[in-house]
């Protein structure tokens, strides 16, 4: 079978001669024929850039809406929840590596039928879901297949949500924003040098994409998980509390919740309930009006 029909022609790339510059995050991956992005999922073909992952599920479960989390959009409501392989940052702490540090492979197949975002949509409502959330791993590295779910989604009758890193061009994002209702933001910290060491990536692009999400009118929530000795000081949290207030809102819901060991940074302890509560304290003093701890269970 021909490769053109296994692969899905992504969006937010130009061409400069033979190599395939990626506009869709704030990496601006250059690649070469036969390269893949720093995301893992998106390749330079033949002097074109596509997406191995259109169509292509790794994660499909039904969850409250809350475990997203979301605490002030569709309360006690179920969302249908995918997601594929890959993500634009390579943070040491990741909850969910095992989907986010995979690789996709050039496929040898056409997607499964199952999971068109028509057929996304119909599964969703039998499910008795009231949204659909693009999930798990990154959306934004699957942008095109998430756009394409969510325009289903609406015509169904259904809410949309991104969980996201929020590392993403504005262009990109003004385009596939417009087609998401509610998203929650992992800001990781209000510190370049923490998303430079430990994440790969920079500060200053999460922090104009939650303002262009703002702007847009998407239902926003934010979170923080605080790792000891990495981002839950008492001045760093007040900065980053006084930053969504003067940039979003006082009534910008915020969620810190609490780090466990995972993938490569195994050598942190869990995050004690004295830091989330002195977190929800400074929040509060600053006037943030919706603040929530999350992983309570793991926090001694």
């Amino acid at each position: 079978m021909e490769q053109d029909k296994l692969v899905f022609p992504a969006a937010w790339w130009h061409a400069e001669g033979e190599v395939a510059v990626c506009d869709l995050c704030p990496h601006g991956c250059r690649l070469k024929a036969g390269a893949l992005g720093r995301c893992g999922v998106r390749l330079n073909q033949g002097g074109r850039l596509v997406s191995l992952v259109h169509g292509r599920p790794a994660a499909v479960h039904v969850d409250p809406i809350e475990k997203k989390p979301l605490y002030h959009f569709l309360p006690g409501t179920y969302s249908f929840s995918i997601g594929t392989v890959g993500c634009n940052l390579g943070c040491l702490f990741c909850q969910n590596w095992e989907l986010s540090t995979a690789k996709a492979a050039l496929p040898t197949r056409p997607p499964p039928a199952d999971f068109t975002p028509a057929r996304i949509a119909a599964m969703a409502r039998i499910e008795g879901c009231q949204s659909v959330s693009l999930t798990y791993n990154e959306p934004t590295v699957w942008a095109e297949y998430g756009l394409e779910i969510a325009k289903a989604a609406h015509a169904a009758g259904l809410k949309t949500v991104s969980v996201t890193n929020g590392y993403i061009q504005p262009a990109a994002a003004a385009e596939f924003y417009r087609h998401i209702d509610a998203a929650n933001v992992d800001l990781k910290a209000f510190d370049d040098d923490f998303y430079r060491r430990l994440c790969g990536g920079r500060l200053e692009p999460v922090l104009a994409a939650l303002k262009l999400l703002r702007r847009l009118g998407v239902h926003l929530e934010v979170t923080n998980l605080l790792i000891p000795g990495e981002n839950d000081g008492a001045p760093g949290i007040r900065e980053l509390c006084r930053w969504v207030v003067s940039e979003l809102g006082a009534a910008t819901p915020l969620h810190f919740s609490a780090f466990y060991p995972a993938h490569k940074l195994l050598d942190k302890p869990v995050t004690p309930r004295r830091t989330l509560d002195l977190a929800a304290g400074i929040a509060a003093a600053e006037g943030l009006r919706h603040v929530h701890l999350g992983n309570l269970h793991l926090a001694t």
